[in-house]
């Protein structure tokens, strides 16, 4: 975290992904020590156990580019995925938030913020045999101090 930038931590709330599939809430998380990295927690909640989020590609998260308070850590993506076999597709642990690394921008202006990102990832149904790419807006609220 940048030296004398103070960030709250809130929740946002839960947003529809994809079509009634699952639910997403996303966090922003602030680093907890020196060194560490901030980081926008998306957790996916399933509406039914035979649809997964796939663990490959990993899901990732597209910050807005219009947005100045927070800039993106992540290694850059190849972004389309393979086809899949709903099979052999490892699931995601839905018991886990996906952690995406980010950072507050020197430039953030202070205050109360929504930052506006998407999450884009692959899911699959083992019971249907078919494989689909998602993707959520998601809105995170923070305030930079």
């Amino acid at each position: 975290m940048m030296p004398g930038v103070a960030v709250a931590f809130l929740l946002a709330q839960p947003l529809p992904a994809g079509p009634q599939h699952f639910t997403l809430t996303a966090a922003f998380e602030p680093a907890g020590k020196a060194g560490q990295a901030a980081a926008v927690a998306v957790t996916f909640s399933g509406t039914d156990p035979l649809i997964h989020i796939n663990e490959e590609p990993a899901p990732r998260l597209k910050l807005d580019p219009l947005q100045t308070v927070l800039v993106d850590k992540q290694s850059p993506s190849s972004g389309q995925g393979p086809d899949f076999d709903p099979e052999k597709v490892p699931a995601l642990d839905l018991a886990k938030p996906v952690r995406f690394p980010v950072a507050i921008s020197p430039a953030a202006p202070k205050g109360p913020q929504a930052v506006k990102a998407t999450v884009i990832y692959f899911y699959c149904s083992s019971r249907e045999g078919w494989c689909r790419r998602g993707s959520t807006e998601v809105e995170v609220p923070l305030t930079v101090r």
